[in-house]
């Protein structure tokens, strides 16, 4: 196994075989090119190539907001894919794609907090979505995030896989290995703590417009 192929580089970025243009092999299922990984090298690392292009911003975006640092996440970003490399070595079957590779990235969190005893998400380390806004609406994107610190741990990550990662109430669910309706707490809870949170910012900025 070559594992020098996820190393390391700008999230989302790729070199050589992920920078190609769109081939056939862009319309093949994620669990088809995971299959592949049990094959020999060439099509294992063409199908690796694939999937981390398909995923790897996702992923780093899912460990950063969780743990707040750039660096950390890029290198769980790697560790991520070097583990979902292995796991398709070993020819081990998954149903659903992205809740088994989100499930590597979580399990490196935790194991990563639990080592280093380190706090959620300094309001630091957080990049805005949008640089061409208004300045209030900058400063709203600045206290959502800074925000997010204020949530219990399991609400502010069921928030972060549903509106940062984009994954379904299921996958979510799959992923931390809750119930539907536990999920759906979750989300409905953190939403409505944001909302008490940053209810004094808007009124505030309502009455000023």
């Amino acid at each position: 196994m070559h594992k020098k192929s996820t190393g390391k580089r700008e999230p989302g970025m790729a070199t050589g075989t992920m920078q190609s243009r769109r081939t056939d092999a862009d319309d093949v299922s994620d669990l088809e090119l995971y299959a592949k990984l049990a094959h020999d090298d060439a099509p294992a690392q063409a199908a690796l190539s694939i999937l981390y292009r398909r995923y790897s911003q996702r992923i780093y975006t899912y460990c950063r907001k969780i743990l707040g640092d750039n660096q950390t996440a890029e290198d769980l970003l790697q560790e991520t894919f070097v583990k979902l490399f292995d796991s398709g070595r070993q020819g081990r079957v998954i149903e659903n794609f992205p809740a088994y590779l989100m499930t590597i990235a979580r399990n490196l969190c935790l194991s990563y907090r639990s080592r280093h005893k380190k706090a959620f998400v300094p309001v630091e380390d957080f990049h805005l979505t949008a640089s061409d806004v208004p300045y209030e609406h900058k400063e709203l994107l600045q206290l959502i995030h800074a925000s997010l610190e204020l949530l219990p741990d399991d609400y502010r990550e069921a928030f972060v896989l549903r509106e940062y990662n984009g994954l379904s109430y299921n996958e979510i669910a799959e992923v931390i290995g809750e119930s539907l309706d536990v999920v759906k707490v979750r989300i409905f809870r953190a939403k409505k703590k944001l909302r008490d949170i940053l209810a004094p910012y808007l009124n505030d900025l309502n009455n000023n417009a």
